[in-house]
Protein backbone atom coordinates (compact mmCIF):
# COMPACT_ATOMS: atom_id res chain seq x y z
CA UNK A 1 0.00 0.00 0.00
CA UNK A 2 1.26 3.57 -0.40
CA UNK A 3 0.03 6.79 0.50
CA UNK A 4 1.68 9.76 -1.77
CA UNK A 5 2.45 13.30 -0.30
CA UNK A 6 2.78 15.98 -2.97
CA UNK A 7 4.72 19.02 -2.35
CA UNK A 8 3.19 22.28 -3.89
CA UNK A 9 4.28 25.49 -2.28
CA UNK A 10 7.67 26.93 -1.02
CA UNK A 11 7.51 28.92 1.69
CA UNK A 12 10.72 30.96 3.14
CA UNK A 13 11.53 28.09 5.73
CA UNK A 14 8.72 25.80 5.32
CA UNK A 15 7.13 23.40 2.58
CA UNK A 16 3.41 22.77 1.93
CA UNK A 17 2.00 19.57 0.15
CA UNK A 18 -1.35 17.57 0.29
CA UNK A 19 -1.33 14.10 1.50
CA UNK A 20 -3.56 11.41 -0.76
CA UNK A 21 -4.78 8.14 0.10
CA UNK A 22 -6.31 6.08 -3.09
CA UNK A 23 -6.62 9.53 -5.14
CA UNK A 24 -8.28 10.96 -1.81
CA UNK A 25 -7.37 14.17 -0.25
CA UNK A 26 -6.87 13.34 3.04
CA UNK A 27 -5.05 16.76 4.51
CA UNK A 28 -2.43 19.36 4.23
CA UNK A 29 1.33 18.25 5.32
CA UNK A 30 4.28 21.01 6.80
CA UNK A 31 7.74 20.69 6.51
CA UNK A 32 10.73 22.18 6.77
CA UNK A 33 12.28 24.03 3.70
CA UNK A 34 13.28 21.87 0.58
CA UNK A 35 16.97 22.96 0.32
CA UNK A 36 20.01 21.26 -1.66
CA UNK A 37 22.15 21.26 1.30
CA UNK A 38 21.05 19.85 4.69
CA UNK A 39 20.96 21.93 8.01
CA UNK A 40 19.95 19.77 10.76
CA UNK A 41 16.46 19.90 11.96
CA UNK A 42 15.79 23.02 9.77
CA UNK A 43 15.98 20.81 5.88
CA UNK A 44 13.02 18.70 4.41
CA UNK A 45 13.46 14.94 4.00
CA UNK A 46 14.64 14.19 0.33
CA UNK A 47 11.97 13.38 -2.56
CA UNK A 48 11.55 9.30 -2.00
CA UNK A 49 9.55 6.16 -1.21
CA UNK A 50 9.87 5.36 2.52
CA UNK A 51 8.16 2.38 4.37
CA UNK A 52 6.21 3.38 7.69
CA UNK A 53 6.78 1.76 10.96
CA UNK A 54 5.14 1.94 14.14
CA UNK A 55 8.44 3.48 16.70
CA UNK A 56 7.19 2.59 20.15
CA UNK A 57 10.20 4.27 22.79
CA UNK A 58 11.09 7.66 22.98
CA UNK A 59 9.77 11.06 24.22
CA UNK A 60 7.40 11.65 21.68
CA UNK A 61 5.37 8.23 22.02
CA UNK A 62 5.09 8.75 25.77
CA UNK A 63 3.83 11.84 25.19
CA UNK A 64 1.73 10.76 22.17
CA UNK A 65 0.51 7.46 24.27
CA UNK A 66 -0.25 9.92 27.32
CA UNK A 67 -2.93 12.09 24.84
CA UNK A 68 -3.87 9.16 22.87
CA UNK A 69 -4.34 6.25 25.09
CA UNK A 70 -7.05 4.34 23.29
CA UNK A 71 -5.39 3.83 20.07
CA UNK A 72 -1.79 4.93 19.76
CA UNK A 73 0.34 1.98 18.90
CA UNK A 74 3.69 3.96 18.53
CA UNK A 75 5.15 6.83 16.53
CA UNK A 76 4.33 6.83 12.72
CA UNK A 77 7.88 6.95 11.49
CA UNK A 78 9.58 6.87 8.05
CA UNK A 79 12.04 4.69 7.51
CA UNK A 80 15.87 4.63 6.30
CA UNK A 81 15.88 8.16 5.08
CA UNK A 82 18.51 8.99 3.87
CA UNK A 83 20.77 11.37 6.46
CA UNK A 84 17.57 11.63 8.61
CA UNK A 85 16.51 10.09 11.58
CA UNK A 86 13.43 9.88 13.76
CA UNK A 87 11.21 11.58 10.98
CA UNK A 88 7.60 11.14 12.33
CA UNK A 89 4.10 11.87 10.75
CA UNK A 90 2.72 14.10 13.88
CA UNK A 91 0.71 17.17 15.09
CA UNK A 92 2.26 20.77 14.84
CA UNK A 93 1.22 24.24 13.06
CA UNK A 94 4.61 25.67 11.50
CA UNK A 95 7.99 25.23 10.18
CA UNK A 96 9.76 25.64 14.21
CA UNK A 97 7.34 22.14 14.74
CA UNK A 98 8.46 20.08 12.59
CA UNK A 99 12.69 19.60 12.93
CA UNK A 100 12.18 17.50 9.44
CA UNK A 101 9.08 15.90 10.39
CA UNK A 102 5.95 16.07 8.68
CA UNK A 103 3.21 17.95 10.12
CA UNK A 104 -0.46 17.16 9.27
CA UNK A 105 -3.21 19.85 9.41
CA UNK A 106 -7.15 20.49 8.11
CA UNK A 107 -6.73 23.90 6.90
CA UNK A 108 -3.75 26.06 5.34
CA UNK A 109 -2.79 29.77 5.80
CA UNK A 110 -0.22 31.92 3.96
CA UNK A 111 1.63 34.92 5.45
CA UNK A 112 2.58 36.94 2.77
CA UNK A 113 4.82 39.28 4.52
CA UNK A 114 6.98 36.41 6.41
CA UNK A 115 6.40 34.18 3.15
CA UNK A 116 5.62 31.11 5.11
CA UNK A 117 3.00 28.64 4.95
CA UNK A 118 0.93 27.19 8.55
CA UNK A 119 -1.18 24.39 8.71
CA UNK A 120 -4.27 24.48 11.37
CA UNK A 121 -6.77 22.01 12.81
CA UNK A 122 -3.62 19.54 13.12
CA UNK A 123 -5.30 17.46 15.64
CA UNK A 124 -8.67 17.21 13.32
CA UNK A 125 -6.26 16.15 10.85
CA UNK A 126 -3.99 13.82 13.17
CA UNK A 127 -6.54 11.56 14.90
CA UNK A 128 -8.58 10.21 11.61
CA UNK A 129 -5.11 9.80 9.01
CA UNK A 130 -3.49 8.30 12.41
CA UNK A 131 -6.18 5.09 13.06
CA UNK A 132 -6.47 5.11 8.86
CA UNK A 133 -2.56 4.71 8.69
CA UNK A 134 -2.00 2.42 11.86
CA UNK A 135 -5.14 -0.32 10.47
CA UNK A 136 -3.31 -0.19 7.20
CA UNK A 137 0.22 -1.20 8.75
CA UNK A 138 -1.77 -3.70 10.45
CA UNK A 139 -2.08 -5.41 7.43
CA UNK A 140 0.64 -5.05 5.73
CA UNK A 141 3.37 -2.60 4.53
CA UNK A 142 2.86 1.03 3.76
CA UNK A 143 5.12 2.72 1.81
CA UNK A 144 4.67 6.58 1.48
CA UNK A 145 5.82 8.55 -1.81
CA UNK A 146 7.49 11.90 -1.35
CA UNK A 147 6.61 13.70 -4.47
CA UNK A 148 8.79 16.66 -5.29
CA UNK A 149 8.22 20.43 -5.84
CA UNK A 150 7.42 21.03 -9.65
CA UNK A 151 8.65 25.02 -9.10
CA UNK A 152 9.26 26.33 -5.96
CA UNK A 153 6.57 28.81 -5.89
CA UNK A 154 5.96 31.01 -2.89
CA UNK A 155 2.36 31.63 -2.37
CA UNK A 156 -0.95 30.27 -3.29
Amino acid sequence: MEIHVKRSRQGKNSTLSVLYIDGEQICYVLEDSVRDEKIKGSTAIPAGRYKLAFRRYGGMHARYHRLFPDFHKGMIQLMDVPNFSYIYIHMGNNFSDTAGCLLVGKTKKYFKKMHEFEIRQSRKAYIPLYKRLAAMMEKGDVFVKIHELSSRRMNL
